[in-house]
């Protein structure tokens, strides 16, 4: 049995979750989402909690019990706490400035990045004094969230040398030596 299918998901005050033609719809305080599923998969509400089944415990089956179990999961948070994510802009003459849903980024290209949010995404870009500049991304799909991530980062991965580059607030970039610490 999946340690993580098994679990039953709790319903946080406000959260509502319907099942409909293999549509999981969750409802709550910051938005709605819907996720559709295995027709194969059981998907249960009952005080208070939504129980995850299978019919067999055949590899395929397994394998999507804690996928949509986990799925559920984070749509229940998101629409009731929502995520966050930080990402930090480290490398001299690297700007970001947030205007309604554009994002504009300066990453030493000889051109301005300009991306349009999606309207689910909320942005905020900070520069304070002797600190990188940060661009906090808040949403209530974290699929969502990280896929606009993942594109950001994509601009200007962190480099292993110089460490210069879009990351994660407290992710460890693994440096290199350079080619001047190797030769003896």
């Amino acid at each position: 049995m999946s340690r993580i299918g098994k679990a039953p998901i709790a319903l946080p005050a406000g959260v509502t979750v319907t099942v409909k033609d293999n549509v999981v719809t969750v409802k709550g305080p910051k938005g709605e989402l819907s996720q559709a599923i295995n027709p194969d998969l059981n998907v249960a509400v009952e005080d208070g909690h939504v129980v995850v089944t299978r019919p067999t415990d055949d590899r395929e089956h397994r394998a999507q019990h804690g996928l949509y179990r986990a799925l559920i999961h984070n749509m229940v948070v998101g629409v009731s706490e929502g995520y966050k994510k930080e990402m930090e802009l480290v490398g001299v003459g690297y700007r970001a400035t947030s205007t309604g849903q554009v994002l504009e980024l300066a990453l030493g290209f000889s051109h301005a990045i300009y991306i349009k949010l999606p309207k689910e995404i909320k942005v905020e870009a900070k520069t304070e004094r002797n600190k990188n500049p940060l661009i906090i991304l808040e949403s209530y799909d974290k699929q969502l969230l990280g896929q606009v991530c993942a594109k950001i980062r994509s601009l200007r991965k962190p480099e292993p040398y110089k460490g210069k580059g879009i990351k994660f607030v407290g992710e460890i970039i693994r440096r290199k030596s350079g080619k001047s610490a190797n030769a003896k």
